[in-house]
């Protein structure tokens, strides 16, 4: 298997709310995560990162991406993920109740392998205007 069929295959199931479980196939047990977003500061691993994805997914019941790019590079065993997330809030579970505000949300995932599998990702996504299109800003 190819760093960029993994790397897609990690990337269906987590966006999709799979969570940890159907994630940590495609990962290294301890694969880190960064991202430069106040909704993330405390999250520093994919475990974390991919069981939050899956909570996201209970204010927003719907919520689903629309895949705009992907691409690897093999030189530098990376693949980069260019995606829009598209929620509403009907679903318990928020910060705060629901708003039946929707969200369009940019973000990319930059995928770093050793071997066969990911050992970091980082989330580059502005999360201020994400949270400002819910209402929960």
């Amino acid at each position: 298997m190819t760093i960029q069929t993994t790397a897609r295959e990690f990337f269906e199931a987590c966006e999709t709310g799979q969570g940890w479980d159907a994630c940590k196939q495609f990962c290294h047990g301890d694969a880190s995560f960064e991202c430069q977003a106040d909704a993330l500061a405390d999250t520093k691993s994919l475990e974390d990162y991919s069981n939050w994805m899956k909570g996201l997914l209970t204010p927003l019941p719907d919520g689903h991406y629309e895949l705009k790019g992907f691409a690897a590079d093999e030189d530098r065993n990376t693949v980069l993920a260019f995606a829009v997330f598209h929620g509403t809030q009907t679903g318990e579970g928020g910060p705060i109740p629901p708003t039946g505000k929707s969200i369009a949300a940019d973000y990319v995932y930059s995928m770093q392998f050793d071997g066969e599998k990911i050992c970091h990702m980082t989330k580059i996504w502005n999360d201020a205007i994400s949270m400002r299109q819910l209402g929960w800003a």
